[in-house]
């Protein structure tokens, strides 16, 4: 049976423009389709848009051009309630920068999508999922305690229980030592497992090569489109983009 389509990018183009003259053309035309129950790894040199294709496909940054739809929806259509509902419910999302409340405890940034979505919130739950993660610190220490490793895996804990069925990811695993990206990884791979669909902007090749596809950017184009790639796949392929 065919999966159900999670995301749709149709030539997606993004354009940022820097002088009156210079215009810098970050996504030029990007087209595929993300179904549930599927890990998508996004890889390719600095620059060449991935960041940029993970803000227009979750919302955050509208396209110039092309359109995009998550769970059948455009979200640039949407008015700002209803944005803020697609974003507390549909999708979840991993930025490289956190987004925590350093106002806020361990504990309460974790808890933060429950709340809002007024859904039960279970302490023991929480911990539970922390120490899956090799989560040392206590869940009432401030963020602003925490080292960025632990910071990442708050960030973490909070997109899985918000129990969206997309999760947009920006290198998720950026600030951990190889054993927690490891933990973190497996985590993610759980959630595909049950049906969700996972959008990952990563550099590790290892990693990336344990998830079901891997969309190689050559400036701001698909250049290869990898099914179960091996990492000496993904190496070959990320060295064999033409220098300019």
């Amino acid at each position: 049976m065919e999966k159900k389509v999670a995301v749709r990018a149709s030539r997606i183009s993004k354009e940022f423009r820097i002088t009156n003259e210079r215009v810098n053309n970050v996504l030029k035309g990007v087209s595929f389709v993300a179904h549930y129950g599927e890990f998508i790894s996004i890889l390719g040199i600095s620059g060449s848009g991935k960041s940029t294709l993970l803000k227009c496909l979750s919302s955050l940054s509208l396209p110039t051009s092309g359109e995009v739809e998550v769970n059948g929806i455009n979200p640039y259509q949407l008015n700002n309630s209803k944005l803020a509902k697609f974003r507390r419910e549909d999708i979840s999302l991993i930025f490289q920068s956190y987004n925590l409340l350093p106002a806020l405890p361990v504990l309460e940034n974790v808890a933060l999508p429950l709340r809002l979505s007024q859904k039960k919130v279970d302490r023991k739950q929480i911990e539970k999922l922390l120490d899956k993660m090799a989560f040392t610190a206590n869940l009432n220490s401030s963020i602003s305690s925490l080292s960025g490793g632990e910071q990442q895996k708050v960030a973490i804990a909070r997109t899985i229980l918000a129990d969206s069925q997309i999760i947009f990811a920006d290198e998720p695993t950026g600030a951990l030592d190889s054993i927690s990206r490891q933990k973190i990884f497996d985590l993610l791979k759980d959630l595909v497992r049950q049906g969700k669909c996972v959008i990952m902007v990563t550099h590790d090749i290892e990693l990336a090569s344990r998830t079901d596809r891997s969309l190689i950017l050559k400036e701001g184009k698909i250049f290869q489109d990898l099914q179960n790639p091996s990492a000496d796949v993904l190496y070959q392929a990320l060295e064999s983009i033409p220098a300019e």
